[in-house]
């Protein structure tokens, strides 16, 4: 299997909450479309899915953790 074809995993945390604002889940930084279409992307897309993540986590990450513990004290 040469590594455009590896396998990539998933990096849902089983958080599954998406905050309106931002239109991100709150535990892995996707959207709603990018999570709806895992399964068939491939190794390539899910890639580029991926190195997208950590920068959306470092812009929206505090925000959304924070509008999230907001919800659980209600």
């Amino acid at each position: 299997m040469s590594g455009a074809e590896e396998a990539v995993a998933s990096p849902c945390i089983k958080l599954c909450v998406i905050d309106e604002p931002t239109g991100l889940c709150a535990g892995c930084f996707r959207t709603l479309d990018e999570i709806a279409a895992w399964i068939e992307l491939s190794a390539v897309a899910r890639r580029a899915v991926l190195d997208q993540l950590a920068g959306r986590r470092a812009l929206h990450g505090a925000a959304i953790a924070q509008r999230q513990a907001a919800h659980a004290e209600r």
